[in-house]
């Protein structure tokens, strides 16, 4: 039986806007830094909406709590001298690794802006501006990304990235652990055999999960659906049941190949925790 120390982790926080959520986040990881995880890492907002409390976040998490942290970087609406000031920002901080996104268009834009538009164009120049000095990881749809044409398309872009000088990939969460066999296997298929990390998203709170769920294009099955709706508010029912499904599926991914477990916090340690716990 293994430990939850013995499986690689990571584990992903998001900047807050408030004092009392900040001390919350600093509080969660350092309990989760007792499971010597791999890094941290650390949205970026919409159109870099959140770049001050991202980077502030990431050095404290880096150098504080003292678990290698990797800032999400992405080049929606940012220039090229933007970008580079803040690779220079985190190069002589001692940060390592970044996670390379096109980003999420802000409210209104219907399209990608900037000088960069596409992920692997970012990737193309971080390796340009500072070599090998970053451990580039890239984000990975299983389930296809929600704005791309279709699944092949989607593979191509993910090879694109791949192909541009990534060095491994995070997924975005889901709930079905062929949908990421397969996904795996495309990308083999295609030439790519950079790590490919799944994304995971313990389950706390039904209402919320199935509203970001549908936006992010994660398919919650309908059998965890109307199980989940019949506990209603029974909190302590959503989380049993959440933590038990997730853990099967760690389980299954970790024994089918899966390199390590990214874990989508919310700035919570015990969701993940328990999870572990059961593995």
């Amino acid at each position: 039986m293994t430990t939850s120390k013995e499986i690689p982790v990571s584990f992903e926080f998001f900047p807050t806007k408030t004092e009392a959520g900040h001390e919350k986040l600093i509080a969660a990881a350092h309990v989760l830094a007792d499971q010597q995880p791999e890094f941290f890492s650390v949205t970026y907002g919409a159109g870099g909406s959140t770049r001050d409390r991202t980077i502030n976040t990431v050095l404290q998490l880096d150098q504080q709590v003292k678990v290698p942290t990797a800032p999400h970087l992405s080049c929606v609406g940012d220039s090229k001298a933007d970008l580079r000031q803040l690779l220079t920002e985190y190069r002589e901080a001692g940060i390592r690794r970044i996670v390379a996104l096109r980003g999420d268009l802000p409210s209104g834009m219907g399209r990608a802006s900037g000088e960069l538009r596409y992920a692997n164009e970012l990737v193309e120049f971080i390796r340009e501006e500072t070599g090998d000095h970053f451990i580039i990881e890239v984000a990975a749809y299983p389930e296809a990304h929600p704005q791309a044409r279709n699944f092949e398309a989607d593979l191509e872009n993910f090879v694109r990235k791949a192909k541009a000088g990534a060095d491994s990939a995070i997924t975005q969460y889901f709930f079905n652990a062929d949908c990421y066999f397969h996904f795996v296997d495309r990308v083999r298929k295609a030439g790519v055999d950079l790590p490919i990390v799944p994304g995971i998203m313990p389950i706390t709170n039904y209402t919320s999960l199935s509203r970001f769920s549908d936006a992010c294009g994660a398919e919650i099955p309908r059998w965890i659906r109307k199980q989940l709706e019949s506990y209603g508010d029974d909190s302590a029912s959503i989380a049993a049941f959440g933590t038990e499904v997730i853990s099967d599926m760690c389980q299954r991914l970790l024994d089918g190949g899966a390199p390590s477990l990214h874990f989508y916090t919310l700035n919570q340690a015990q969701p993940s925790l328990a999870i572990l716990d059961n593995l």
